[in-house]
């Protein structure tokens, strides 16, 4: 009897993290962060893969000489489709204040696998907007086609809206652009699912580079909530490895199958960069809680996508 297919983790080799998790082109996509310290963080690259076990890695797909305003450290993409092109949001340049250039970046590519240039020569937002530092952008479309960009750092969460354009930001129908919307020990890596006509926001808790980071949610009838945060879903498990977080979600399309694909640090390491990119099942009950993912070493099964 042949013996299942798995992914193991991590999924594939090097130090990554941060991972947006995408189905593009009938094929899965991860687009992580490379994880080094800082001032190394010069480039993106992307893996793509047709059944969640074997990964091809896709080289230097955005990198800082490409990019006129981005001095220091690429981190954190986030890509989406929209009318036959791939925009793909980053961050960069760390800021510390509003009199730094950097923040939150757009890129675009006619292909998933890029390579990706620089849309508008400037960052989309480049400002502390309700003391969040502009990092870690989640571009999401809702099934009425209105597109949203969550991000946030320092322990504060804004969501914007987009134009049809991709590139530029509109205002909400009330009047507010910058709309604050976080929840409770947010600390950053928004991520934004829908399931049964609900809105699950996700997020980081903790020191990335500690031990104890790691992943929460909330339900909310809006894209904008209100928040109520339930409880964490993924965290360390210290007989597989520590610093559990930053994820991203796969559904597999017109399922109930989730999965979620995060970063996680080896029991091994001590370097806070060496960071390695992991997938596992996540379970939504019938009450509509997502019960908390187990860390394997095993990962998933092999899930091709079906044809047509």
């Amino acid at each position: 009897m042949n013996e299942i297919k798995r992914s193991g983790n991590p999924i594939f080799p090097g130090w990554y993290a941060d991972p947006e998790a995408r189905i593009f082109e009938g094929k899965y996509w991860i687009y992580p962060t490379y994880s080094a310290p800082y001032d190394e963080q010069t480039y993106f690259d992307a893996f793509y893969s047709e059944d969640l076990v074997a990964w091809t890695k896709v080289e230097r797909i955005l990198k800082m000489n490409n990019i006129s305003w981005a001095k220091r450290a690429l981190w954190a993409p986030s890509p989406i489709e929209k009318n036959g092109k791939y925009y793909y949001y980053f961050a960069a340049n760390d800021i510390q204040s509003n009199d730094e250039l950097g923040g939150i970046g757009v890129a675009v590519s006619d292909r998933p696998e890029g390579p990706f240039v620089d849309a508008i020569g400037k960052p989309l937002i480049d400002q502390f907007y309700h003391g969040a530092q502009p990092i870690d952008p989640h571009v999401y479309i809702d099934d009425d086609g209105s597109v949203y960009l969550y991000y946030g750092g320092w322990g504060h969460c804004n969501v914007v809206r987009l134009n049809e354009d991709m590139i530029s930001i509109r205002a909400f129908d009330d009047g507010e652009t910058f709309k604050e919307i976080t929840p409770e020990l947010f600390v950053e890596g928004p991520c934004m699912i829908k399931r049964n006509g609900l809105y699950y926001f996700m997020w980081a808790e903790g020191g990335w580079g500690g031990p104890d980071y790691s992943v929460a949610y909330a339900i909310a009838e809006s894209p904008v909530g209100p928040f109520n945060r339930v409880g964490k879903i993924l965290q360390q498990n210290k007989d597989v490895a520590t610093s559990a977080g930053h994820h991203g979600i796969i559904q597999v399309p017109d399922t109930d199958e989730w999965y979620i694909v995060y970063h996680r640090r080896p029991l091994s390491e001590t370097d806070a960069n060496h960071r390695v990119v992991c997938i596992d099942r996540m379970y939504i009950e019938e009450d509509g809680r997502i019960r908390p993912v187990q860390l394997t070493f095993e990962g998933v099964a092999a899930r091709p996508l079906k044809e047509g």
